[in-house]
């Protein structure tokens, strides 16, 4: 049967149609679109926001830096003290990007290496020892002394340069706790040794560590030497890894370059590992065994409980393809959450859950930081209270890597090995 339709009836039969597309678009889930291509793109632009904060952040201490050394007193160490801490918050947001990107994690040694041993670098409290089987430098004190031996070599050392701090000291013999140059080195300078175990307070160096005209604790021109040679380092290395993530750095290139699935890996090897071995595993479980003040990441401002909130932020920001900049915008787009929601709305579902709920143990362990005792107090030993907080935060991140491993499934990705810990694989060897 042949059915004749008018020229009217047609333009309404073709009006009907498209207004009935134009619906069905509208109305079909974002997500349903979404190309891992995009996802993959949008997480090196948040890569690159995030390091590019971390650098103006960065630029902003080493300005209160200077500053201080200019005219060293209680106000202008206040005021790099908190420029240092405004600094860590973009920075810890970034670390989801280590674990799977290599050039990620082979550089992060260089701005974010912990625990160090503080007399490599400067004078410290006479219970520190005086020498240690394992480091060599343990004492080294290079604040103090023009000389140093390395490996049985004698090393002049008559200023505190660039190279001294990156090809001699840093990691020297190997050894992880010779730390010299990141983050830490200046929290150490900045504070200096938090010398009150699981008891209140943190660091508390004087500015006149700093004052050639005032001096305490000698050496103070070389020490200030130090302090502005780490920061310009400091620099340094975060313009090198913001420039990588630009777009058309390298480390960005070679992603996009590379198979989605490859992409995607990178992407949940990156929230896995900082989940579970980093995060939960030496970071917060270690300190919490063997009850030991000196396993906090920021232990000599006592900031650990940021820092641990700042990681948990970014590892939401990462699933989510979204981030807050220090400057108030956003940047945002296609996520790896629309593309576990495409395969499974419930996975995804149970997955910003678990991401929400570590977040809210986060915020209380903040909380309480902020409240009744610092981090490093939670950890001690007999503090029930304290610990359950602690041990609250560390099963709520067990919870949210099973969530990432069921995200993982439901793309089909290949078996994903996250980072590990001795501290939950395998406890009794930590105690012993």
């Amino acid at each position: 049967m042949i059915v004749s339709v008018s020229p009217s009836g047609a333009r309404r039969a073709l009006f009907t149609l498209m207004f009935a597309m134009i619906f069905l678009a509208m109305a079909a889930p974002a997500w349903a679109k979404v190309a891992a291509k995009d996802v993959i793109k949008n997480y090196a632009d948040i890569a690159h926001a995030g390091y590019e904060d971390s650098l103006l952040t960065a630029q902003k201490l080493q300005a209160a830096i200077d500053a201080f050394l200019a005219k060293p007193d209680d106000k202008t160490l206040q005021a790099a003290r908190g420029a240092w801490l405004a600094a860590r918050v973009p920075y810890q947001q970034t670390e989801v990007f280590r674990f799977g990107n290599p050039v990620v994690d082979d550089w992060e040694g260089k701005v974010n290496a912990w625990p160090l041993d503080e007399g490599l670098i400067d004078y410290v409290a006479d219970d520190y020892g005086t020498e240690s089987d394992e480091n060599e430098l343990y004492v080294a004190n290079v604040i103090a002394n023009t000389s140093l031996k390395v490996g049985g070599q004698k090393i002049e050392i008559p200023k505190i340069t660039k190279s001294l701090l990156t090809n001699v000291l840093h990691e020297a013999g190997e050894i992880e706790a010779n730390v010299a140059t990141g983050y830490h080195a200046v929290e150490f300078m900045l504070w200096g040794q938090d010398l009150n175990g699981t008891d209140a307070g943190a660091g508390n160096r004087p500015a006149t560590d700093f004052d050639p005209k005032n001096c305490t604790n000698g050496n103070c021109e070389r020490r200030a030497e130090y302090l502005r040679v780490v920061t310009d380092l400091l620099i340094d290395d975060l313009k090198w890894i913001t420039a990588q993530w630009a777009p058309d750095g390298p480390a960005r290139k070679e992603l996009m370059d590379s198979p989605d699935t490859i992409g995607l890996t990178r992407i949940f090897t990156g929230l896995g590992s900082l989940s579970y071995g980093e995060l939960a595993g030496e970071r917060m479980k270690l300190g919490l065994l063997i009850h030991d003040p000196e396993e906090e990441h920021d232990c000599f401002s006592d900031n650990t409980h940021n820092s641990h909130y700042y990681n948990q932020v970014g590892m939401q920001n990462v699933y989510l393809g979204r981030y807050k900049r220090v400057d108030g915008s956003t940047v945002s787009g296609p996520s790896v959450s629309d593309l576990v929601k495409a395969k499974s709305p419930d996975v995804d579902k149970a997955m910003q859950a678990a991401l929400d709920n570590t977040l809210a143990d986060m915020a209380a362990m903040v909380k309480r930081a902020e409240t009744v005792e610092a981090y490093d107090q939670m950890i001690g030993e007999g503090n029930k209270e304290g610990n359950a907080v602690i041990q609250a935060a560390i099963d709520a991140l067990l919870e949210q890597t099973k969530a990432i491993e069921r995200a993982v499934a439901t793309l089909e990705l290949k078996a994903i090995e996250f980072e590990g810990s001795d501290s939950l694989d395998d406890p009794d060897k930590v105690k012993g």
